[in-house]
Parts: structure tokens; sequence; C-alpha cells
């Protein structure tokens, strides 16, 4: 206990606001918010930015933070990274760049609550040397959850399952509509449709749709503004087998379904694997 009775004030009074917030406001276990941010580590720079990740990052930069209740972190191997399309793209230039993903699921209700939080926290981290900067951000977005889309109803995991059930896989798709309406369509037809059609009798047991948003004007200067914002729908598929083994058959003809609508373009479609915690498993299949 300190001596200074100042000191022991100012503790009290931070015990006391830690209460006060747990009190109040939602706390429901549903994702209405994640962050999705697929990064590409400098070569030459792989090891020491997975270990950076996983030994600091993670936990730190994300899941010590109020509101941040699931998390789960993703690879593309090479041959994964060779599967995407479509060649060209507007979310990863090429469109083999970004080989790792983190998901994290964020309380509805408490976006805001955990970004002033986020910001804070990511410039103390960067005051203090504890960010790896040889690395570059593909695709960084916090973003709204839409819906759910489960190939069997009300029985299996749920979406706040999803980041701790082990699934053998992760697809994430980038769609960008021609503007609002078209957005508004697509949405439309993706969960009336189109979803419900490809998962039925797939080895995807839901996907979960969400639409980005604005960065704050005061996050970190590696962090470029998110694109987007009215037109482009984000769809994470959780997969109960290697993408590999599906690819062909549930993941290719979207674009091509999407062009014939006349409302938009898949930008992305791209396979992951689950990375395993500790080790650096898959770092030497990168390149």
């Amino acid at each position: 206990m300190s001596d200074d009775p100042r000191g022991a004030a100012s503790e009290d009074t931070r015990s006391a606001t830690y209460a006060e917030l747990a009190a109040v406001g939602p706390y429901g276990v549903h994702p209405g918010h994640a962050l999705i941010t697929m990064v590409e580590p400098h070569p030459g720079h792989e090891y020491a930015y997975n270990r950076w990740y996983e030994d600091d990052h993670y936990y730190a930069g994300a899941m010590a933070m109020p509101w941040m209740f699931a998390g789960r972190r993703w690879v593309a191997t090479r041959d994964l990274q060779l599967l995407r399309c479509p060649e060209r793209s507007a979310v990863a230039q090429p469109v083999t760049a970004g080989c790792y993903l983190s998901v994290y699921w964020i309380t509805e209700g408490r976006y805001d609550d955990h970004m002033k939080w986020t910001v804070s926290i990511n410039r103390r981290l960067n005051r203090d040397d504890r960010v790896h900067h040889d690395r570059t951000h593909v695709f960084t977005a916090f973003q709204d959850r839409l819906e759910t889309i489960y190939r069997d109803g009300a029985v299996g995991p749920r979406d706040f399952h999803a980041l701790d059930h082990p699934y053998a896989g992760l697809v994430v798709e980038v769609i960008d509509a021609h503007g609002p309406q078209e957005r508004a369509e697509l949405l439309e037809w993706l969960r009336g449709r189109y979803l419900p059609q490809r998962l039925a009798g797939s080895p995807c047991a839901m996907v979960v749709l969400f639409r980005p948003t604005l960065l704050p004007l005061d996050r970190m200067s590696y962090v470029k503004q998110v694109e987007g914002v009215d037109t482009r729908l984000t769809l994470l598929w959780f997969l109960e087998t290697d993408p590999r083994d599906c690819w062909e058959r549930y993941f290719t003809g979207l674009d091509e379904a999407v062009a014939e609508r006349g409302v938009g373009r898949l930008e992305l479609a791209a396979p992951f694997i689950p990375t395993v915690p500790g080790t650096d498993r898959y770092v030497d299949q990168l390149r």
C-alpha cells in the first residue's frame, strides 16, 4: 500500500470507476461488431511478426480490451493464397497480399466504448515501443454485423461461439456494390436466396455478414481509412473442413453471380486455416 494518501485516493478513484462502468450499458453475448484485420509481414520479418503478434499484441492490443470478448488468428499459406480471386482486387494488391488474418468479436452496443479504449491503448503501445512496424495492413476494418445465416438453423454453434469453436477454415469474401441502394439489394439477395442455397449440404456451418465502419480520425497513421463504408459487404464463412478440400465446389461462382445481377463486384475471396497459438507453424510456408 502506498504511503502517499494522494496515490491511495487515485487508486480508489480508478477502482470505483471500473465498478461504475461494469454496472451500466449493454453486456450481451452477441457480436454486434467485429475487427477484421488482414496483414502482410514484410519479407524477412515473418517469424518476428508472428511471435510479436502472438506473444504480445493479440493480448495487449486486443483481447485485454473491454468488450472485445473473442478472437482468433488465421493464416494463408502460399497454396491458399494462390486460390484467391479475383486477380485484380481492390482489397489486396496483389491479391496474394495479407497472409495473416485476425478476427475479433465486440459486444453489441459497445463499439464507441471499445474505440475510445483501443485508440488510447495503441497510442501507449507505440510510445512504449511495443508495435512491430515491419508489416502492412492490407485490409483492416471495424465492422457492424448485419446478419448471420446458419446452415442448420437452430442446431449447432452460434456466431458468438464461432471464434472459439475449432473450425478448420475460414473464407473471407468482400463485395463492393455500385452504390448504397445496390448494397441493400445485394444484401437482400444474399441472405434471402444465395447464401441459404450455398450453405445447404456444404461444409460451411455459418456465414456472418458485415458492413464496414469508418475508423476514428485519431487512428494510428499506419492504418489507412476504411473504404466502401456505404457500398461494401464483408462475408465470413466458417468451415468444418480445410478450404482446399471444398474450394472449387463451394467458393467459385459468386463473382459471376454478383456480376449478372448488375449490382456490384466481388473484390476478394480468400481462404484461411487457423494458426496454432504459441507456435511458428506455417510461417515457413508463406512464400
